[in-house]
């Protein structure tokens, strides 16, 4: 019986054995979360921006250039190798990429502060995956001994010199090329627009407010996801846009080995953190997220131009047959607005200009619409289409006013008017020009508060002379929500 329990026990202890044994496999291997700091002198650390000065200067110097010129983002020509020395020469920087998601890879970006960074870098590596041993935050040495750096894909990019081509270091380099620092700093994005992007903020932490997805790719029936759509073969694109900035686009490019590729997009607008790159072709900027929790789209209410088909159109003025239904009243000078017609388009226009060599009329002329019953629906909106020229910035001698004391026939300097439309005209470009017909359609201009039988004026006003520009009303629209 002893000798049962004997052999049963032998039995149990061997099994251990063997369990820990296929635990210690390099796939189940566990950080070291004790971390000697790196004593690295001063003198061996080399400044990442000095690391661009270095490109530059190669790159200046094969162009038969010796005056200081700043980096050539588009030269993947030229790189510097970074040769091995008695002294060990070191970059540091601060992690701002994750593969932990999938949507880089073997590849970390550093950037030479955690907050307010003035240059950041991509180091190529072919190991996978890094953010278990570089999470966001930490900060990191690379020795640039045997190293090259060089422009790939549009960015500042650090690795080995391969056939003239900055390309990944050997996983067998890692431990040697890559020091950790026990320091993890809170890395703050760096806030910026999109009109504001330019070579040099790429690698960075970058943060976008007031955007969203647009609405083609996150409204309807077939919402788009991340990056698993047919067309999407190694990285699926979507663009962004700013409700700050009309007419400032960028794409977002998620990876398809990206472990949430598949979730849909998100439909509301807010903030949004990520990586400043350049695409694969170092074409085009695009913003590159660590994972789907660095969107912020919170705000349900999106910035949308409006879509006309989602309303009811109840008045529409085309001018096809002139000003016949409105009234013209002048309150200063004798030049008025007109109907007219040019190429098949027609339209109401006004200007002070009276020709070269002749001084600008002093001219206000007012163009009122007919009476409309704005107790007869609810929610009235109105959109102009409206054709600018001959303007300087800052100028403006068109406004919009409502009255419901107004009578027809009156001057109407005498009946309260209510400006409406100001930021809507402000926004429209200048000098787009009427001799193509090309005209720019305001945003909504609300008149959902206006109550009673109401009269909408159009007011040219060239303060005394001052202003000669002229302005084409081609189209104008009430509508209602469907």
């Amino acid at each position: 019986m002893k000798t049962l329990k004997i052999n049963k026990f032998l039995l149990l202890l061997i099994g251990l054995v063997v369990f820990t044994a296929c635990v210690e496999d390099d796939d189940f291997d566990t950080p070291n979360a004790t971390i000697t700091e790196p004593n690295i002198p001063t003198n061996q650390i080399k400044l990442m921006t000095a690391l661009a000065g270095d490109l530059a200067q190669e790159q200046s110097a094969n162009d038969g250039i010796f005056d200081p010129q700043p980096l050539n983002y588009s030269n993947e020509d030229d790189i510097v190798d970074y040769v091995f020395t008695e002294e060990d020469i070191y970059v540091t920087g601060y992690v701002v990429s994750s593969d932990e998601a999938g949507n880089f890879f073997e590849e970390i970006i550093i950037q030479d502060k955690p907050e307010n960074p003035s240059i950041g870098i991509k180091f190529l590596i072919d190991v996978n995956p890094l953010f278990v041993r570089y999470e966001v935050g930490r900060k990191i040495y690379i020795k640039l001994n045997g190293l090259s750096v060089g422009i790939t894909n549009g960015v500042l990019t650090l690795g080995k010199n391969a056939n003239g081509e900055v390309d990944k270091v050997a996983p067998s380099l890692e431990n040697s090329v890559i020091l950790r620092s026990s320091e993890v700093a809170s890395i703050i994005p760096l806030s910026v627009n999109v009109s504001d992007f330019e070579n040099d903020l790429t690698n960075l932490c970058v943060e976008l407010l007031d955007v969203q997805f647009t609405r083609d790719q996150v409204l309807g029936d077939n919402p788009l996801t991340y990056a698993s759509e047919q067309q999407d073969q190694f990285d699926g694109e979507r663009t962004l846009e700013s409700c700050a900035e009309s007419g400032s686009p960028v794409t977002f490019s998620t990876s398809t080995f990206a472990d949430f590729k598949g979730l849909a997009l998100p439909s509301g607008r807010g903030s949004l953190k990520g990586i400043l790159t350049r695409n694969f072709e170092g074409e085009e900027f695009n913003i590159v997220i660590n994972t789907p929790e660095d969107i912020n789209f919170q705000d349900v209410e999106r910035c949308d131009p409006f879509n006309i088909d989602d309303y009811n159109i109840v008045y529409e003025e085309n001018f096809t047959d002139g000003l016949t239904g409105w009234t013209v009243e002048n309150t200063v000078g004798t030049r008025q607005w007109v109907g007219a017609d040019f190429g098949g388009e027609f339209y109401a226009r006004a200007s002070a200009f009276q020709g070269s060599g002749n001084p600008t009329a002093d001219m206000v002329s007012w163009l009122i619409s007919p009476a409309f019953d704005f107790d007869a629906q609810a929610d009235e909106q109105l959109v102009l289409e409206i054709a600018d020229a001959f303007s300087d910035a800052g100028e403006e001698p068109l406004s919009i006013f409502y009255s419901t004391d107004y009578t027809v026939g009156n001057d109407p300097s005498t009946a309260t008017w209510v400006e409406i439309g100001a930021d809507e005209i402000a926004a429209l470009p200048i000098n787009t020009g009427f001799f193509d017909n090309e005209y720019d359609q305001t945003g909504l201009i609300d008149l959902s508060g206006v109550t009673g039988t109401g009269f909408i004026a159009f007011v040219y006003d060239s303060n005394g002379g001052a202003i000669s520009s002229t302005r084409d009303l081609s189209d104008v629209k009430i509508l209602t929500p469907q």
